[in-house]
């Protein structure tokens, strides 16, 4: 198969693309990096200087339509999510974007209606599934190493929505932009919950705005904030299991990510250190006990899940370079292992159905 001609939407040298998809697709033979764009002429030049990039815009629209791109990565902030991926669409641009798909509900279903309208490939960046440790944990589970699930448990920090942040971030803050601890960290943690254990029966959640003003750490003065920066999700998952998740906004002193699979016969635990508690793009630990075990151990994980990228290849950029190798093999062999825009609007649903729970105080049926 010839290389995809890969074209980043918001790839500065300092913003998540930098970290994440530049990264990933160096190491991965069946893309080439071929386009990028930002809002300035000067940092467009200046990224695909140190990208070693051929072609830079500073319109997105130029980079959609430019030849040699077909794939369109959308990886700039939530609100301008349903704007430029709708025109990748309507260029009939095989499209990735980040998770969120859009702001709302409403405006991820006019995605995923029109990527089905377009009939093209879309790719919606939901990476935690797709973690090695994560899909290895997934593996476990089905050969019985905790025997019969009972309960998980996991608790996180969003890092993000702290005591202050840079202006920039301050959208983040406002409920109507998209961009919230429910909609994205917690959801990104769901993603690998419901991907090793199963998808939920029935929910109940508290949020809580903790919060009411952040401090601007580029400038004086505060923002208010409308976005629960606490949150509580309970329930069932189809299989009987019971689930505890907790994202908490900015970070603790006691630790950042824990999730504890516990069973009949064993139990799981994965952590990592640091102040960050995204699942999504954290090089986890894995422990693990079963039998008589008193106590967990250090759990490798085999070689084979990093295969075909590289393990030397850490932190953010490894589980998204997971998702585009297997977005290669989907187009390669005519596969839909990948979750896609439809995919991203049943998970929007799910984070609807978790709100709903939290403002009316009644557990909620999923579907």
């Amino acid at each position: 198969m010839k290389k995809i001609g890969v074209g980043i939407i918001g790839a500065s040298t300092r913003g998540w693309a930098a970290l994440g998809h530049v990264p990933a697709l160096r190491v991965l033979p069946d893309y080439e990096l071929r386009a990028i764009s930002t809002s300035r002429r000067e940092s467009a030049e200046a990224a695909a200087k140190e990208f070693g990039v051929p072609a830079a815009f500073d319109d997105a629209a130029d980079l959609i339509v430019y030849p040699d791109v077909e794939l369109v990565v959308v990886s700039v902030k939530t609100p301008d999510h349903h704007r430029l991926a709708s025109v990748a669409l309507d260029a009939g641009k095989m499209v990735l974007l980040e998770w969120p798909l859009g702001s709302n509900t409403a405006q991820a279903a006019d995605l995923a209606a029109r990527a089905e309208a377009a009939g093209v490939r879309t790719v919606i960046g939901l990476q935690a599934g797709f973690s090695p440790v994560v899909r290895y944990v997934r593996d476990l589970i089905a050969e019985g190493y905790v025997g019969e699930v009972l309960a998980t448990t996991l608790i996180g920090s969003g890092l993000a929505w702290g005591a202050e942040v840079p202006r920039a971030m301050a959208y983040t803050f406002d409920v109507a932009a998209g961009a919230t601890p429910l909609t994205s960290s917690t959801m990104h943690a769901l993603e690998a919950v419901n991907h090793v254990l199963g998808d939920f029966a029935g929910v109940s959640a508290n949020l809580v705005r903790g919060r009411k003003e952040i401090r601007l750490t580029d400038g004086e003065g505060v923002i208010a904030s409308n976005v629960a920066d606490q949150v509580s999700v309970i329930g069932t998952l189809r299989s009987g299991a019971a689930v505890s998740v907790f994202y908490r906004g900015g970070s603790s002193r006691g630790g950042n990510m824990r999730w504890e699979i516990n069973g009949t016969d064993g139990d799981l635990i994965l952590s990592a250190p640091g102040p960050n508690g995204n699942l999504q793009v954290l090089d986890m630990t894995l422990e693990g006990g079963r039998g008589k075990d008193t106590t967990v151990a250090q759990i490798t994980v085999p070689d084979r899940y990093f295969d075909p990228v590289p393990r030397t290849l850490t932190g953010p950029a490894h589980n998204v370079a997971q998702v585009y190798a297997a977005f290669a093999r989907d187009v390669r062999e005519g596969t839909n292992t990948v979750p896609d825009f439809a995919y991203a609007l049943r998970r929007h649903h799910l984070a609807d159905t978790i709100t709903r729970a939290s403002e009316t105080g009644t557990a909620q049926v999923v579907v």
